[in-house]
C-alpha cells in the first residue's frame, strides 16, 4: 500500500502538468492543479485500494487525481484573476509603498496596508484617501465573492500592550466595517487585533516602527471553486 501511495503521488504531479516557468503567468494555476492532483491521487488509491484491492487503487488514483487537479486549478485559475486585478487597480498604491500584493503558497492573497497612510495618528480613523483605495479593494472583493476575508491589525511597540491591542483591533474593525458599508458581505469579513506581538522588522528604530504598524489583508479562496 505505500509504494502505491508513493506511485500516486507521482501520477497526480505527473497529470496536472505542473512544470512551470517563473515568468509564468499561470504559475499559480498550475500549481493549484498541482497540489489538487497529487492530494487526489492519493486519496483516490487509499480509498480503491480498500474497495477493491485488485487494481482498484490505480483506478482511483487515476480518477482522484483528475478530479483534484481539475479543483486546484480552479482555485488557482479564480486567485490568478483576482490578483491580477488588484495588482491593476492598486498600481499607485503599490508604486507609493502604501499597499503590498503577496501570493502565499496555499493560494492566499495577502494585502499589507501601510498605517502611516491609512489611519490618523493614534486612531483608528481611517484617513480619506485610504478610504478612496478600500473603495477599489471592495469593487474587487464583491464581483469575487468566493472568498473569504481576514484583516488583522498590527501595532509597533511604543505605548502599553493593553492599548495597542485595542488600536489594532479597531483599526482592523474599521477597515472591516468600510468594506461591509461599500457592499462587502460581513459575513466573509472576521476582523483581528494582534497589537505588537508580531512585528516585522525592529522597534528599535523609526523605520522599523513604521513597518510594524499596518492592517493585513487575507484574502481566503473557498476550497470548491471549480
Amino acid at each position: 500500500m505505500k509504494r502505491m501511495i508513493i506511485v500516486a503521488a507521482a501520477l497526480g504531479l505527473t497529470l496536472a502538468g505542473c512544470v512551470t516557468g517563473p515568468d509564468d503567468p499561470n504559475q499559480k494555476t498550475k500549481q493549484g492543479a498541482a497540489a489538487g492532483a497529487t492530494i487526489g491521487a492519493i486519496a483516490g488509491a487509499v480509498i480503491g485500494h480498500q474497495s477493491d484491492r485488485s487494481g482498484g487503487a490505480l483506478r482511483g488514483a487515476l480518477i482522484g487525481a483528475a478530479a483534484g487537479g481539475a479543483l486546484g486549478a480552479g482555485v488557482g485559475m479564480y486567485m490568478d484573476k483576482q490578483q491580477a486585478e488588484f495588482n491593476r487597480v492598486l498600481a499607485e498604491e503599490r508604486r507609493t509603498n502604501q499597499m503590498e500584493i503577496e501570493r502565499l503558497q496555499n493560494e492566499n492573497l495577502k494585502i499589507t496596508m501601510n498605517s502611516e497612510i491609512s489611519f490618523d495618528y493614534n486612531s483608528a480613523q481611517l484617513t480619506h484617501s485610504f478610504q478612496n483605495s478600500l473603495d477599489k479593494v471592495a469593487d474587487i472583493l464583491t464581483r469575487y465573492p468566493r472568498s473569504s476575508i481576514r484583516i488583522t491589525g498590527h501595532t509597533d511597540s511604543r505605548g502599553s500592550t493593553e492599548y495597542n491591542q485595542q488600536l489594532s483591533l479597531q483599526r482592523a474593525q474599521s477597515v472591516g466595517y468600510y468594506l461591509s458599508d461599500r457592499g462587502v458581505d460581513s459575513s466573509r469579513i472576521i476582523t483581528e487585533g494582534r497589537g505588537e506581538s508580531q512585528p516585522r522588522a525592529t522597534n528599535d528604530t523609526e523605520a522599523g516602527r513604521q513597518l510594524n504598524r499596518r492592517v493585513e489583508m487575507l484574502v481566503i479562496p473557498d476550497k470548491d471553486i471549480q
